[in-house]
């Protein structure tokens, strides 16, 4: 198992880029399985550009840029789920206050992780930030 140190940021909202409908959506029957209720976190790796410097933040800058984009369209993924009254469902508020997200630096390359890089991810706890309170 390789060993290396990652330094994580604080965690952060990433709110759409532009103004998004405030409603609210059902789940669908499917969507709204018991099974299903659980925070998921997403690791991605990215290799700097080849012949140039890593500058922190520069990769995040972009990725925040893109997922605040993609939000526009994909709104209820920045909204939060609750519960609806006199029962069990639940539905989305689509209030925008956006999705979590971390950058994380390692003192190790992508090769070291192993090939290919595939889950499970070796030391992934290594990457992921504490998601708090996601009620």
């Amino acid at each position: 198992m390789v060993t290396f140190t990652a330094c994580r940021s604080e965690p952060e909202l990433v709110r759409p880029a532009r103004p998004t409908p405030q409603e609210t959506k059902a789940l669908s029957d499917l969507d709204d399985q018991l099974s299903l209720r659980f925070y998921e976190s997403i690791v991605g790796f990215f290799r700097s550009p080849p012949g140039e410097s890593v500058r922190p933040g520069k990769v995040a800058k972009g990725i925040k840029a893109a997922v605040a984009g993609a939000l526009v369209y994909y709104y209820p993924m920045a909204g939060r789920l609750q519960k609806i009254p006199g029962g069990n469902k639940l539905e989305v508020d689509c209030t925008g206050e956006g999705v979590m997200f971390v950058e994380a630096a390692a003192d190790v390359r992508l090769e070291d992780l192993g090939q290919p890089l595939v889950p499970p991810y070796p030391c992934v706890e290594e990457f992921l930030a504490d998601a708090g309170d996601t009620t």
